[in-house]
């Protein structure tokens, strides 16, 4: 298959991911996906399986299992039964039992305690390197007080530390989550950093330096100063493709140099409040 080929099937592939992300609560057939994809019913569910490694209703179950499992973690108001009526599953036994069999845990189990390193492990989302060009603003970044919590370790265990960044808003009430923005600065990057070093700070805006307290929350500046700046819509899991468009395309065609501040995020549109595809999340390089 050549280069061009590649391409034309990759962007089919695209079509049908964001398709079933927006449609994710409802019933989708293999008949409709394949109109979405432009293939033949029978092409599509084996060209599917080729590029995903799994089966098209394997799939749908697996996004659907990852929806919920924001869902348990992040939105406890919400009931297990609802949670599992929403991923399509008619009752919460059936919901249980096929959230064991992928994740390793109980939807009540992984409720009170996610364990986050296993469930990225077998999550098996396939690759997405789309690196399409993307609009770029200069703006100027006005200096923000952040209560800051710093994450060392795994980046697949950065959920246990929002967790706990959470947890300190509840008590402390100093950055609440409804009306203060929220950040995270970027220190490594994940695909090259080994994992026992990789740091990302997360972070709340806030009105004064933060009091001690035993969730390490510390207060932090992200200072002033101009910003290229990127809008990136959908799963975090693939921000790190505009990250990369930012630093890796756009910067050395732009004559601009980089400041002495990491990379860093404002999330504007976060799970569990938006499903996970409407996320939207603003990427910052600090320049000179």
């Amino acid at each position: 298959m050549n280069e061009q080929t590649t391409r034309a099937y990759r962007k089919r592939f695209e079509r049908v991911f964001e398709y079933i992300e927006r449609h994710l609560t409802e019933n989708l057939s293999v008949d409709e996906l394949s109109e979405v994809a432009n293939f033949s019913r029978f092409h599509f569910q084996r060209q599917f399986s080729a590029y995903v490694g799994q089966s098209v209703t394997q799939y749908i179950q697996l996004m659907r299992l990852r929806h919920a499992s924001y869902q348990l973690a992040f939105a406890h108001g919400r009931r297990v039964i609802d949670i599992a009526l929403e991923a399509g599953f008619e009752n919460p036994e059936s919901f249980s039992r096929a959230f064991k069999r992928r994740f390793g845990q109980t939807p009540s189990e992984f409720r009170q305690q996610p364990a986050w390193q296993p469930w990225n492990e077998r999550m098996h989302l396939p690759e997405r390197n789309r690196r399409d060009p993307m609009h770029v603003n200069i703006v100027e970044f006005k200096e923000l007080l952040v209560a800051a919590l710093e994450h060392r370790g795994a980046p697949e265990r950065i959920f246990d530390s929002v967790k706990v960044f959470i947890d300190w808003r509840k008590a402390s009430g100093l950055s609440p989550n409804a009306t203060s923005r929220t950040f995270g600065i970027v220190f490594s990057d994940p695909n090259t950093t080994p994992p026992e070093t990789f740091r990302f700070d997360i972070c709340g805006e806030v009105d004064a330096p933060v009091p001690d307290n035993p969730q390490g929350v510390t207060t932090k500046r992200i200072p002033a100063g101009r910003c290229a700046v990127v809008r990136h819509h959908g799963s975090l899991d693939q921000i790190s493709e505009s990250a990369y468009f930012l630093c890796g395309d756009w910067l050395p065609e732009s004559g601009e140099e980089l400041r002495d501040f990491p990379l860093f995020f404002h999330y504007l549109k976060r799970v569990p409040d938006v499903p996970e595809h409407e996320q939207i999340t603003d990427v910052y390089l600090p320049l000179k």
